[in-house]
């Protein structure tokens, strides 16, 4: 796997799985294990695949990876995503209809109701405009857990969904070798937007940024009502293990916020 750096591509270093598996446990005790998520065109992935309900109903992608911190695996492709945003926000080809512009607005009167996310169709239609552009590097979108990464394997990114108390750690170790207050942003977007194109698009930049997320009021259902997410890019999380060990891990200021994470 490669990143870019000072616009040339310079190889990434090896993935550290074991180092932080081990200092996970020391310092977030109890905390479950994050995802993983890459993309591949390795034929195998397909027994993973979730087929999708026979009349192809909305099905939300973060609704399904639940299964994934009981140590299953899960992949998709454009065509067993359930949700127009979920393939579009994976990095696979979808365009939306103009109803995308009035269901997250105001809806149509007697036809479509709604979702009042945004106050109107165009500025739905110019917070599209900025959402990450990304494109899918394999046929098929790879979820699994940490520990079940296997070493031919090279994720994108590692999510966490987790309580406030945790999600303050990794926030503040996001931020512990950053200049800018900006080390994690938190983007207005769909729980997969957050959770996989803002990530994707953030191992672009010199200096890639977490990505807090599950703000999304259609996705919370889906998720324990205690849990936020942050997604952080690969070489960005390989920065994070090796600082660990130098952190504010090691005071007794993290001690007492560890002590209540069980």
């Amino acid at each position: 796997m490669e990143w870019l750096l000072n616009g040339k591509e310079t190889p990434m270093k090896k993935l550290p799985k074991k180092e932080f598996t081990q200092k996970w446990q020391t310092y977030f005790k109890s905390a479950k294990l994050p995802l993983i998520f890459f993309y591949s065109n390795d034929i195998r992935y397909q027994e993973f695949l979730k087929p999708l309900p026979s009349k192809k109903r909305h099905v939300c992608l973060i609704g399904q990876l639940d299964i994934c911190f009981k140590g299953k695996t899960i992949a998709f492709t454009k065509d067993t995503i359930g949700c127009g945003g979920g393939v579009r926000y994976s990095g696979f080809p979808y365009t939306f209809s103009p109803d995308f512009y009035y269901f997250l607005s105001c809806g149509v009167p007697g036809r479509l109701e709604g979702e009042r996310y945004k106050k109107s169709p165009e500025i739905v239609k110019g917070a599209e405009k900025d959402m990450p552009k990304i494109s899918a590097e394999g046929k098929f979108i790879v979820f699994k857990k940490w520990d079940l990464l296997e070493e031919e394997e090279e994720p994108v990114a590692v999510v966490f969904w987790d309580r406030p108390d945790v999600i303050s750690g990794l926030f503040t170790l996001a931020n512990f070798r950053t200049v800018s207050p900006q080390g994690v942003i938190a983007p207005f977007s769909s729980g997969c937007g957050s959770m996989i194109a803002y990530p994707v698009a953030e191992n672009r930049r010199k200096s890639p940024r977490a990505v807090l997320g599950m703000f999304d009021i259609s996705a919370r259902p889906y998720v324990d009502k205690n849990v936020l997410s942050l997604a952080v890019p690969i070489k960005k999380f390989i920065q994070m293990v090796e600082d660990m060990d130098e952190s504010f891990l090691i005071t007794n200021s993290w001690k007492m916020v560890a002590k209540r994470i069980q």
